[in-house]
């Protein structure tokens, strides 16, 4: 029997609607328009698959009808897609050739299919809302800092459970040495998010320099409300990084504010990253003596800077040499990467110059911080 009502959803389903709406942000009107467009398809595929046909449900009862929409033509061809125009005439009178008349045939049977559609997309669509949701919350988290749990790992990844999703954080992005245990709070930077057809996939680094920026961030007031500003950040994760901070009043010591009292915030911070040493210097706009500062704790006798080439060439005492270079040129190495320039090292006896002017500069600021 066609051109009856069936009633898809009853008022607990419509208010079940009207709930999802409210605590999951899933528009009852966009789900809605889903099951429509969905009891479209299940109508073709189960009564009548060449027919063009409309669902309408009614968003007060839940009541839904099924309409078939043909056009009006001369001489009928195909009585699946077309109407005679005398046959119109007799629905409206004002119906022309090339006009659309929708005839209700919603099948009776269709009912118990409809509901099982209905049930299939609200819960296809859940899930579609709750993933978009999750990615767009975390997409704007990119390049900050999170806690989570470690849930489990497997050879490539450890799988941190972020309460609204999960996060994967590669073994080569966990810092070096370090035993990550089931069920320990872990700190970690999203480093970035993609969709995926699992779902929104949030990629984590404990190794990243970004991860130390927003330690200092969260454990010193001063950068966070933007009285002291971290310049640049050079890091080998689980063995020493070099930050470099400068102070826009004049009145706040950037490196004293970073250490904190007793050492207090720094300390944390290298707790959170099990033991990396961290340097913090003061950021110059000179670039010699942010250079000669970069390579703390070696003390600098002068500093050549070749601009065109990008090479500072720099001269330490000799027992100061290896200390300046550091193990396996770790310190001469994170300056670099601080400064941005390529440092040549040598010591007084090898460049044959002495105490300089600019190093007593470069000293007494070194001895100021």
């Amino acid at each position: 029997m066609k051109g009856g009502e069936v009633t898809l959803m009853n008022a607990d389903f419509l208010e079940a609607l009207q709930q999802l709406e409210k605590e999951r942000g899933i528009s009852s009107v966009v789900l809605l328009d889903a099951i429509e467009a969905a009891l479209i398809s299940a109508y073709k595929r189960n009564f009548s698959s060449a027919q063009n046909v409309r669902v309408e449900i009614d968003r007060e009862t839940g009541v839904f009808r099924v309409f078939a929409r043909k056009t009006v033509v001369e001489e009928l061809a195909d009585h699946r897609m077309e109407i005679s125009l005398d046959a119109a005439l007799e629905i409206d009178s004002h119906y022309r050739v090339g006009d659309i008349v929708e005839l209700e045939v919603t099948p009776r049977e269709f009912g118990r299919i409809a509901a099982q559609t209905a049930k299939q997309v609200v819960t296809q669509r859940i899930r579609e809302a709750e993933r978009g949701i999750i990615y767009n919350a975390y997409a704007d988290l990119e390049e900050d800092i999170i806690s989570g749990v470690v849930a489990r790992q497997d050879a490539r990844y450890f799988y941190v459970d972020l309460d609204r999703t999960e996060g994967l954080l590669p073994v080569s992005e966990a810092i070096p040495g370090e035993v990550l245990r089931l069920g320990e709070r872990v700190k970690a930077l999203i480093t970035r998010v993609e969709k995926t057809t699992k779902g929104p996939q949030i990629m984590l680094s404990r190794a990243n320099a970004g991860l130390l920026r927003r330690l200092l961030e969260l454990e010193v007031p001063e950068i966070y409300d933007g009285i002291v500003e971290v310049k640049s950040v050079a890091r080998e994760a689980g063995s020493r990084s070099k930050v470099a901070v400068y102070s826009r009043n004049g009145d706040v010591d950037p490196i004293g504010a970073c250490v904190g009292p007793r050492g207090m915030r720094i300390q944390s911070i290298v707790t959170e990253l099990h033991g990396e040493k961290i340097d913090v210097i003061e950021w110059s706009n000179d670039p010699g003596i942010f250079v000669a500062m970069s390579l703390s704790p070696a003390k600098v006798i002068d500093v050549e800077m070749y601009e065109s080439e990008k090479i500072a060439r720099v001269t330490v005492p000799d027992n100061q040499l290896s200390l300046a270079i550091g193990k396996e040129g770790q310190n001469a190495r994170l300056a670099a990467k601080l400064t941005g320039w390529k440092i040549d090292i040598k010591s007084e006896s090898q460049s044959g110059r002495s105490l300089s002017a600019f190093a007593e500069l470069a000293h007494d600021a070194f001895l100021a911080d």
